[in-house]
């Protein structure tokens, strides 16, 4: 009769616990990391009829839960974060080169049509070259592409300092999800495995995983005891965090703004050459800022050395010979016009009274300012819509590798129904089992 009522109990406890299960999976349906848990139900020890005095053949069992276990496919679970990799570099850069594209401005504001302005009022000029007011506007044009100049300068130096602002920001939250991850390792290793509460720890930890993999492109190894050790996908021989211990991540700013990454674990300090990742994203945005600043300043510094040469070779109104109108000091955000009287623009020249106005379009070819500014907006257009390409792709295929990951460790609430209905069932069996053997008892008692 007592193993009649064990069976009944270690139905009871079985099926209690594989009912938590399912309301566990039903209220965590729509939490982001969350794998659908299932208890492993197995036979429970036999009891022999030496034991029990029964006939040879019959057996009395039960069952019993031995483990939770979580849905999960470690293939699956790597696809996604490579693909969240991915994403993390290619969003990244589109959108800061679409800041980037901005700063260099549009239209009638940008320099090259500041610059274009500029030649133009030089030709107006040549039409009346002793006019006061077309001289003034001519240098009024100067300025304006010189100001424009500097606001260019200025608005690509501050899209640097948001992309190094930017970097610092997600090393932060790397170092921050490296440590808990550490920790997580600390409390598996204490865990106990296939209960409920060492399921939700492997949630956590792989919580943690999938977001460091948005940060930089991982590789990441379990260990038997759950233990997990990350390693850079591109560089294998870079490891981020093992059982040990971790590394600390430090991001590196060069004077014109490009950033490299490093790593220390104790006291090296290694490079750390990310491929993935928003880390990545940026450390190549900060290479093709800093690359557009350079062009910017040497563009600038070509337009000093075009028009100060220009002006030295003509005359201005007194017959002397034309003195420096720009001057540059520290590429082209300290771009200034040096030349203020109208009076003073060389126009003419040995022969003609506007001369050297007519000699200025020789500055406007292929090599000039102009077309060297339009081949630097078309590389960073061609480099944006490149990029947004890319993000867009790498999106989808993101979405689509953790739609996969989902039909394996998410919920179906279809599916709960139906196990929720079989454990009641069997619940429900195990409870009449002991309520059995209890009026068995009791009828064998009331026998006295």
């Amino acid at each position: 009769m007592s193993d009649l009522l064990s069976i009944g109990l270690s139905g009871v406890s079985a099926y209690r616990t594989a009912l938590a299960a399912v309301g566990d999976n039903v209220a965590n349906a729509e939490v982001e990391g969350y794998s659908r848990r299932s208890v492993r139900l197995t036979e429970a020890g036999i009891i022999g009829d030496e034991a029990i005095g029964q006939p040879a053949g019959l057996r009395f069992t039960g069952v019993k839960a031995t483990s939770v276990d979580r849905a999960w496919d470690d293939f699956q679970a790597a696809e996604s974060r490579l693909s969240a990799s991915a994403d993390g570099r290619a969003s990244t850069r589109a959108y800061w080169l679409g800041q980037v594209e901005s700063k260099l401005g549009f239209g009638e504001l940008s320099v090259g049509s500041r610059v274009g302005a500029f030649f133009n009022s030089a030709t107006a000029l040549a039409a009346n070259p002793k006019d006061t007011l077309g001289r003034a506007a001519m240098l009024s044009s100067l300025n304006d592409a010189a100001t424009t100049i500097r606001t260019t300068a200025e608005g690509l130096k501050s899209a640097a300092a948001g992309i190094q602002a930017s970097a610092t920001r997600e090393v932060d939250v790397l170092n921050g999800d490296l440590e808990a991850l550490s920790r997580m390792n600390v409390a598996l290793l204490q865990g106990r495995p296939g209960s409920s509460s060492y399921a939700s720890a492997q949630d956590e930890r792989d919580r943690i995983i999938d977001r460091i993999a948005q940060q930089v492109d991982v590789k990441v190894e379990l260990g038997s005891d759950g233990t997990a050790t990350l390693k850079l996908a591109g560089a294998s021989n870079v490891t981020l965090l093992d059982p040990a211990g971790r590394g600390l991540v430090v991001v590196n700013a060069a004077a014109d703004g490009r950033l490299s990454l490093s790593i220390a674990r104790g006291d090296n300090l290694d490079p750390l050459p990310v491929s993935g990742g928003k880390l990545a994203g940026l450390v190549d945005v900060s290479s093709s800022t800093a690359a557009k600043r350079g062009e910017l300043d040497a563009l600038a510094t070509k337009l000093v050395a075009d028009i100060n040469t220009w002006s030295a070779a003509g005359r201005d109104l007194a017959g002397n010979p034309g003195g420096p109108m720009l001057a540059i000091t520290a590429g082209a955000i300290s771009l200034q016009v040096v030349m203020t009287d109208p009076s003073a623009v060389a126009a003419a020249s040995s022969t003609s009274d506007n001369g050297n106005l007519l000699d200025i379009n020789s500055l406007r070819g292929t090599d000039g300012v102009e077309a060297k500014w339009a081949a630097l907006v078309a590389g960073s257009s061609q480099a944006t819509a490149s990029a947004k390409s890319e993000s867009a792709a790498a999106a989808t295929k993101r979405d689509q590798a953790f739609a996969a990951r989902d039909e394996t460790s998410g919920i179906d609430l279809d599916r709960e129904a139906a196990e929720l209905l079989r454990f009641q069932q069997a619940y429900g069996a195990s409870t009449r089992i002991i309520q059995v053997a209890r009026e068995t008892l009791q009828s064998i008692l009331d026998l006295f």
